[in-house]
């Protein structure tokens, strides 16, 4: 591997990414996010990886196995429920804030490029300490989603509605 080459990780935080897919009122294809971050001759990608929360083992096994045939490494937890006393409804929530930090500093070393998926201002320690080790951090989400804390601390900001043309899903 020559140091001439961008070794790029990419890391999709699926449950928060869902949200501001669903706030933009479109949604990206997994595969042309793929090639848009690829398409430079001098990137090679060495991990692409999907979190994203389950309602059961079998939930979303279609969408699962799609991404790992593109090539993705897909963590999912299963959503635990939990009662929220000021609305007195139920709601649902998977945090794999963990995992994906996690595998961001398990595999620090195959890496010196990274787009993080998510607006979650959780991530602010970890791509502080990921920026000291020369890694250039990209972050992807949208306006009202992206925390001010996250957008201070990355290398570079793109919103989803920047690229959409590149990255949206279309139906032929």
């Amino acid at each position: 591997m020559h140091n001439l080459t961008n070794r790029l990780s990419i890391f999709v935080d699926g449950n928060n990414m869902f949200y501001a897919q669903q706030k933009n009122g479109w949604f990206f294809d997994p595969k042309r996010v793929l090639e848009y971050f690829t398409r430079e001759s001098d990137v090679l990608l060495v991990n692409a990886f999907w979190y994203t929360g389950l309602k059961d083992p079998q939930d979303q096994r279609g969408f699962r196995d799609a991404l790992i045939s593109l090539g993705y490494t897909v963590r999912t937890k299963i959503l635990k429920e939990y009662y929220d006393d000021n609305s007195g409804r139920f709601s649902q929530k998977a945090n794999l804030d963990i995992e994906i930090v996690v595998d961001m500093f398990n595999t620090v070393d195959l890496y010196n490029r990274v787009i993080l998926f998510s607006g979650d201002g959780d991530f602010e320690r970890a791509i502080e300490l990921l920026r000291s080790k020369n890694t250039h951090i990209t972050v992807v989400s949208t306006e009202g989603m992206i925390a001010r804390e996250l957008r201070n601390v990355t290398d570079h900001y793109i919103d989803l509605n920047d690229i959409r043309k590149e990255i949206e899903k279309v139906d032929y």
